[in-house]
């Protein structure tokens, strides 16, 4: 095949290059240096504000003068859009420098006024891209209340330093060096007069009255995100892609308080698929199993293969892209793409320490510390790590759980940043991974009665160990405003070792007894996974017509050696079980290898016809080789496939908040094996067509998406017709389906996201499975809706409350569908008080402790209990 160097090696010789020709000495050119006229007086490019002596000129005369331009000659000045990748506050001997860092302060155009106590300034030709979102500070020095840097929209920045009790004074300079420097200054008294230059007359200026502005919620506490990079691989508005994307930030973990992945997708209509909750990050999207779970654009590729739940130690927020996405990604399940987003060290110092308590002893405490590490913040760093014990409501599980994850960031330069991160966690839970109960003794009719939730049919001397181990680099370098590289290089590291009794269906002699087979690692079963990714970014014009272009490749390998013992259990009486009865004969022995490689080369236009007609145009392809060895027989397969997968979508924006959207899109899948001749198996193919729309509401506080989709898998094995020990690729399923999500702020304070989906997943070939029947799985109704209020002033400020509601429709868990898994309908609560640093906040769960069951595993009526009510109070202390 392609790849037969060792591994790391090359991942490495590939990054030093990159390394090489992103560095600043080669690549950054100094800026003109400009000088800034106002009032007659001269102000050259500063090295820092505080160095400076400020001239005696107050915040009325650049601010409140109408339709002052800052500078005169910015007035012809390109309207393209300026990145500022960074935000900084220092201290000054009068107050704050405020410093917005980007590569090309010259094209800025700042829109001033003074409302009330607060200086605004908007920017229309500029975009925030921090990876924590919004910047806010509070209380940087006495008289500033609040500093805040956010997108006002896709295209305009504001910048908003509120006072304690008046404006404060602002003046701005240019640094070549950073970028624009807002210099603060409090002010102490509201009579600040304007003042003119020599041209103007004093009659011709007529100051703006101010107008009072009541802050009813903290800016960062909006559920409503306008851009995401999942989808495309480039910072874009949400209501510029061709598909339904949904982000579920920070503010939404924060009120609901999870405790693992599926409590933050439910928020997205996602439901949990063959595995209990706390064992694997296993899902359902738009109908077909998603294993889809990246972190930071890097494909977690234990997900695919291991039991493995993530933590929410570190997550900043999830963005979920419904439909296949090949053409980025190379070989996924055509579900959708899980991408979660970790925090990142943030240019102010920030600690805090959360204490999580509560049912079935959980013991949670953990720390979010962040900080600069030089005095001009170019290293800065931040520390996630939390420990976690608790039991659940199956007989003797526990768990203990540790987590840490250090991160640093080095600016190089302006233009070039540079991040390395690093995950270790350790698990340890018993009894084993298996949940699961037996359809025939709980939601289907036994003679003998129902089994309680919380019994337990393996041995309590069962296990799963998983120690994991991550790290990881990206190099971000901007050549200038319009183009610019990312080199990214991932490798892990996965440890198991597992005891597992697994259980059959019920014996029908007596309708109480099980038969158990008990799995055991002979030896900890020991993944890698090696994963480098470079792209270019580039933004250009023919003619009138705008590309931003996405050009990159990228290559992994993943090892796994594993070795299994299978050995025959006791059976079990459900009803009375006796546990610890002696082992029988052994069974079998596994000792496997598995490797896979994969090379992709992908192109990707995003291409702005008009500003209201984007058209979005891709396609990738991909090398793939897969390698199993089976060491106790001495036999070694190797299978290599290729795929091309296209992507075609477009946007029309009839008027500005409304945008209309179609796309295509496929997505592959390997598929190892051979059939009767001997002819080695295709990819699956997902392949899909959707349209929708999207809108934003109330002055772009809450966004919608609607969209109709049909989704076809095909290459599906199904048993060969002449002979049945073998399989063919006849097979076919197909999704179709409605949905609706909603997210955003109705009214300042009130907060919502929602979701709605109608998925009617069907088998349309198979030569066992009835042509007609529902996919194994999958809910036809899904729907969710969580909502919160905060007060913002009076006595009640700071006190808030939610209430979420989440169903999901029945489900035929195995392919004859030949029985039913009930619908259920959860009910969920929080009660809060944040005051500044100080929070404390209680979440009540399935409040009406209503008996449900999350997912199902396979024929043999193996089913997954939800857990009961639960409450946890949740205690946080900021700095």
């Amino acid at each position: 095949m392609f790849i037969r160097l060792p591994y790391p090696a090359v991942c490495w010789l590939i990054s030093v290059v990159f390394l090489t020709l992103a560095n600043p000495a080669y690549s950054e050119q100094p800026l003109v240096k400009k000088t800034l006229v106002r009032s007659g007086e001269a102000f050259k490019e500063i090295p820092r504000l505080n160095q400076l002596q400020l001239p005696k000129t107050n915040a009325s005369y650049l601010w409140r003068v109408p339709r002052q331009n800052k500078f005169p000659e910015l007035s012809q000045a390109t309207t393209d859009v300026v990145l500022v990748t960074d935000v900084k506050v220092n201290s000054t001997d009068k107050g704050i420098e405020l410093i917005l860092v980007t590569a090309n302060s010259l094209k800025l155009q700042v829109l001033p006024k003074i409302e009330g106590n607060s200086y605004i300034a908007d920017i229309p030709n500029a975009k925030l891209q921090l990876r924590s979102g919004d910047f806010r500070q509070e209380k940087p020095v006495g008289g500033i209340a609040e500093v805040t840097v956010a997108n006002l929209d896709a295209n305009t920045l504001r910048v908003t330093v509120t006072g304690e009790a008046f404006a404060p004074v602002v003046e701005l300079f240019d640094s070549t060096k950073e970028g624009l420097v807002f210099g603060v200054t409090p002010s102490t008294s509201t009579a600040q007069q304007p003042t003119t230059t020599p041209e103007q007359k004093p009659s011709t200026i007529e100051p703006e009255k101010p107008i009072e502005l009541i802050v009813t919620a903290p800016p960062d506490t909006s559920y409503r995100i306008p851009d995401a990079t999942t989808a495309t691989k480039t910072d874009t508005p949400l209501r510029d892609i061709p598909a339904s994307v949904q982000v579920i930030p920070q503010q939404v973990i924060e009120d609901q308080q999870p405790r693992n992945l599926i409590g933050i997708l439910r928020n997205a209509g996602v439901v949990q698929n063959n595995f209990s909750s706390r064992i694997e990050d296993t899902f359902l999207i738009r109908g077909f199993t998603a294993r889809n779970v990246y972190r930071n654009g890097v494909k977690d590729r234990f997900a695919d293969v291991a039991a493995f739940s993530s933590s929410l130690t570190n997550i900043d927020r999830v963005e979920l892209v419904r439909g296949p996405n090949s053409v980025i990604y190379g070989q996924v399940n055509p579900g959708g793409i899980i991408n979660i987003v970790t925090k990142k060290p943030l240019s102010q110092p920030y600690y805090a320490l959360e204490v999580r308590r509560g049912g079935y002893e959980l013991f949670e405490p953990s720390l979010d510390l962040s900080s600069p590490l030089t005095k001009d913040g170019s290293l800065s760093y931040r520390l996630n790590t939390s420990y976690r014990t608790a039991e659940d409501f199956t007989d003797f599980y526990n768990e203990k759980r540790f987590f840490v994850s250090p991160v640093i960031n080095w600016r190089i330069g302006k233009n070039t940043n540079l991040t390395f991160d690093s995950e270790y966690e350790d698990i340890h839970q018993s009894p084993g991974p298996d949940s699961e109960q037996i359809a025939s003794a709980t939601i289907l009719p036994n003679p003998n009665g129902k089994i309680p939730i919380n019994r337990y049919l393996g041995e309590p001397t069962d296990f799963f160990n998983r120690q994991l181990n991550r790290y990881n680099y990206n190099l971000e370098h901007r050549f200038n405003d319009n183009w610019s590289i990312s080199n990214s290089f991932q490798a892990a590291f996965l440890t198991l070792d597992l005891r597992n009794t697994d259980v059959s269906s019920l014996l029908e002699a007596d309708n109480r007894t099980v038969e158990r087979t008990q799995f055991t690692y002979s030896k900890p079963t020991e993944y890698e996974a090696y994963t480098l990714d470079t792209h270019v970014v580039g933004d250009f014009n023919t003619g009138s017509i705008k590309h931003k272009l996405l050009v990159g490749f990228d290559l992994f390998r993943q090892t796994r050696r594993s070795g299994i013992v299978r050995t025959a259990a006791a059976p079990l009486d459900v009803f009375n079980p006796v546990y610890g009865q002696p082992l029988g004969d052994t069974l079998g022995r596994i000792d496997i290898y598995y490797r896979d490689d994969a090379l992709g080369f992908y192109l990707q236009d995003q291409v702005t016809l008009a500003n209201n007609l984007k058209l979005l145009v891709g396609g990738r392809y991909d090398l793939v080789e897969n390698e199993s060895a089976d060491r106790i027989a001495s036999t070694t397969s190797i299978q290599s496939d290729s795929a091309f997968s296209p992507r075609v979508g477009i946007v029309y924006q009839p008027i500005t908040p409304v945008s209309l959207y179609a796309s295509y899109s496929r997505s592959f899948e390997q598929v190892t094996g051979a059939g009767r001749d001997n002819s080695l198996f295709k990819p699956q193919l997902g392949t899909q067509y959707e349209v929708g729309v999207k809108t934003d509401l109330f002055n772009n506080k809450l966004s919608a998406t609607l969209a109709l989709y049909q989704l076809t898998l095909t290459n599906i094995l199904t048993t060969d017709p002449i002979d049945p020990d073998f399989d063919v690729q006849t097979g076919e399923q197909r999704s179709r389906g409605v949905e609706l999500s909603v997210t955003g702020e109705i009214l300042p304070g009130w907060n919502v996201i929602g979701f709605y989906g109608y998925t009617n997943a069907r088998v349309t070939k198979d030569n066992n499975i009835p042509v007609g029947n529902r996919v194994e799985g999958v809910p036809a109704h899904v729907a969710s809706l969580w909502t919160t209020y905060t007060f913002g002033t009076g006595s009640l400020k700071g006190f808030g409350g939610g209430i979420g509601f989440n169903y999901v429709g029945d489900n035929k868990p195995d392919s004859s569908n030949t029985f039913t898994i009930p619908s259920y309908f959860l009910t969920d609560a929080a009660l809060y008080y944040r005051n500044n640093n100080f929070s404390v906040g209680l979440n009540l769960n399935n409040i009406f402790n209503v008996r449900y069951y999350e997912a199902s595993f396979d024929y043999l009526q193996r089913i997954i209990p939800g857990r009961p009510y639960t409450a946890e109070l949740s205690v946080k202390w900021e700095l």
